[in-house]
């Protein structure tokens, strides 16, 4: 009784303030007290489940803790009111229709509160899980075709350009090198003062896949790549490393 009102009182809380949320696979990690939020803005129509996981490590020993009952909702968030002595690591695990499957990153909460953000403005129907079995079932996540998740600062535009968006390109000195799948370099853009910039496909004269890195400073930002389908075909499914499924 003593935790369900505890957990009232922080959505409470939540409903009259205003939080950064990331959109699904990215979620934002903040602690509140002595309670931790994992909150996301769900972008994805055909989700099936959401469970929230935690490990005292960012790499291994993740287990479920809880799952979201409303997976439609676009706002939404879990609150992890378990206290520990030193910052645990969350992720959370998506599934959709068909099988496929996604996990986010593991983040460290945050305390940073941010003021310009929207509301979550529906209390989130969660559920925390005790019974070992669910818990394992829930974590044992069934062999299927991953899903490529695309950086959020270069990936394809609708016209299957190159959108390189860097919201505080004017501070940071980035630079963007581009290479071929096989790691042959393509071209280099070494400064880069605009927040949003689309490079025409032709530039990288060929549809398929190819590599970029980052650098803000000289310092390696990001690592990925992205991929540029055929002219009049639209983007194929790809697997994590952005390889096209068969």
């Amino acid at each position: 009784m003593k935790k369900c009102a505890l957990l009232l009182l922080l959505f409470c809380f939540l409903h009259e303030k205003s939080f950064a949320q990331d959109t699904l696979p990215h979620i934002t990690v903040t602690k509140i007290s002595n309670k931790v939020l994992i909150a996301w803005i769900n972008p994805f129509e055909s989700v099936t489940a959401i469970n929230i996981q935690r490990s005292p490590d960012s790499l291994r020993n993740f287990r479920t803790i809880g799952s979201v009952l409303n997976v439609k909702a676009k706002n939404n968030g879990f609150v992890d009111a378990q206290s520990f002595d030193s910052l645990h690591y969350y992720r959370v695990f998506i599934s959709f229709e068909g099988g496929n499957y996604i996990f986010s990153l593991s983040h460290k909460p945050s305390f940073d509160l941010l003021k310009t953000v929207e509301d979550i403005k529906e209390v989130p129907e969660t559920k925390v899980f005790t019974d070992p079995k669910k818990i394992q079932a829930l974590t044992t996540p069934k062999p299927v075709k991953n899903i490529f998740v695309p950086s959020k600062l270069v990936y394809t535009g609708k016209e299957n350009n190159v959108i390189i968006a860097l919201a505080d390109a004017e501070k940071k000195k980035y630079s963007v090198r581009f290479f071929e799948a096989d790691g042959t370099p393509l071209f280099e853009i070494k400064k880069i003062a605009e927040p949003y910039l689309i490079l025409d496909k032709v530039n990288f004269m060929h549809a398929g896949l190819f590599n970029f890195e980052i650098y803000a400073g000289g310092v390696l930002v990001e690592k990925h790549v992205f991929y540029i389908p055929r002219d009049g075909q639209p983007m194929p499914e790809l697997d994590r490393e952005g390889h096209q499924l068969r």
